[in-house]
């Protein structure tokens, strides 16, 4: 029997989670030319970060629904710096139009030593910016940036740096390394 392929991608900025499309956007396989391979849950298109494909359809079920827990690790900038007790209704769980989240862990946290995006976020002289690490159990459609608007922090920057047990580590954004 052959040993699972797991391949760590980051994933830049505008392309999307998926070998194929009808557009001319950029897609996985403008990347990646490992045959067989597939993503294990989705990053938006306007999102970056650790994408995890695999060949191995259990482990990627695994990986991508909700019921097995998988943390997800993401750095977030958003606009405005929230306090302690604006980010309390984030760690208790938010009602959203599609129900109520789990409970998340979150931290203010400096800038992270990461790539500038091309293209950079918009900016606002009067709006400061901050970073949030933010970590999550589930993986609804565009969840992390619905969650910080709901508190009134809206995302600009949405990086997922953990999977599990996997990290992003020092891929730079386009790159991909197999793992074990």
């Amino acid at each position: 029997m052959a040993a699972t392929v797991i391949v760590l991608f980051h994933k830049p900025f505008q392309v999307l989670s998926q070998f194929t499309s009808e557009s001319d956007k950029k897609t996985l396989a403008d990347y990646i030319d490992i045959p067989n391979v597939y993503a294990a849950g989705r990053l938006d298109y306007d999102s970056e970060g650790l994408l995890v494909l695999t060949d191995d359809g259990g482990l990627q079920q695994r990986i991508s629904n909700p019921r097995y827990g998988k943390s997800k690790g993401y750095w977030v900038q958003v606009e405005g710096v929230p306090t302690d007790q604006e980010l309390e209704p984030l760690r208790r769980g938010v009602r959203l139009k599609d129900g109520r989240t789990r409970p998340a862990r979150v931290a203010r946290i400096e800038a992270p030593d990461i790539a500038e995006r091309d293209p950079p976020i918009r900016r606002r002289k009067s709006i400061p910016t901050s970073w949030l690490d933010l970590t999550i159990s589930e993986g609804r459609n565009r969840q992390v940036r619905r969650m910080t608007a709901h508190i009134g922090y809206p995302t600009l920057r949405l990086i997922r740096y953990r999977v599990g047990d996997w990290e992003l580590g020092d891929l730079e954004p386009g790159a991909y390394r197999i793992s074990q």
